[in-house]
């Protein structure tokens, strides 16, 4: 059994910014592949869990980044099986650079979804058959559980279409980091080498669905985010730069399908 997937990767030019830094949905896109990769080793993954009616599901996510990878440079992505917690089966995720320094970590929050049913079901039954890696921690606390904000302004709406659904047929996890880096100002982006980001997907988009994508400043430094990044790793700085909060909501209405906040620095 293959207790941590490793892969090395180069930075591909699909993958980057005006920065030549690797960007957020980039990342998102790598830790998924390589948790698939795991999830296939160990028996666990999408055609396996289908035959018995089940599906993971991405439920929170929080993640820093160190330092951005540059266009080129080769990189190696990490992920391993860590526990579960109530309904969440959390999962690891690390990029190492060629001096084999941590440039990114992160962990994860999965549902095992019954997939006729669209309801989760208990992962511990799974989770005692995968690799425990007690003590092997990218992060010490997380994935984090994000409030509802105040004085949200729309920026934009995003209809689901055929590039945002994925095999499950809903709008695949990393679209959202796309339309989130869409009503963030581009300057802020792409001058930001560190980045702290949580994420809650509170419902899923299905084909057609029209998303609200409302944001705002954060100017409090006693949120959930902040404290549960600076709790999770001591390494994990204060907000230096720009913050805010989002959220995604169904159109013409208040539910919403997914809260996030981003903070940017050094």
């Amino acid at each position: 059994m293959m207790d941590i997937w490793r892969e090395n990767v180069p930075v591909r030019f699909g993958s980057i910014d005006r920065s030549d830094r690797l960007t957020l949905d980039s990342i998102f896109s790598l830790f998924q592949e390589a948790a698939i990769c795991h999830a296939t080793a160990l028996g666990v993954g999408r055609n396996a869990m289908a035959q018995a009616g089940r599906a993971w599901i991405l439920s929170r996510f929080s993640l820093f980044v160190q330092r951005r990878p540059m266009y080129e440079e080769i990189i190696e992505v990490s992920t391993w099986p860590r526990r579960w917690e109530k309904l969440f089966a959390l999962r690891d995720y690390e990029i190492r650079d060629a001096r084999n320094i941590s440039v990114a970590r992160g962990r994860g929050g999965w549902l095992v979804v019954d997939l006729e049913k669209r309801r989760p079901l208990r992962a511990q039954t799974i989770m005692e058959t995968m690799p425990p890696n007690e003590g092997i921690n990218a992060l010490l606390s997380g994935p984090a559980g994000l409030q509802a904000r105040e004085n949200l302004s729309k920026k934009m709406e995003r209809t689901a279409l055929y590039s945002d659904i994925d095999y499950i047929g809903h709008a695949n996890n990393a679209r959202y980091i796309q339309w989130i880096q869409d009503v963030t100002d581009m300057e802020i982006l792409t001058n930001a080498n560190q980045i702290r980001f949580d994420i809650n997907y509170l419902n899923e988009v299905l084909p057609g669905e029209t998303v609200e994508l409302w944001t705002a400043p954060l100017v409090d430094a006693g949120n959930t985010a902040e404290s549960a990044a600076a709790s999770a790793h001591e390494e994990y700085p204060r907000s230096t730069g720009a913050a805010f909060a989002y959220e995604g909501r169904r159109l013409g209405s208040d539910k919403a399908v997914f809260r996030a906040e981003l903070r940017s620095g050094g």
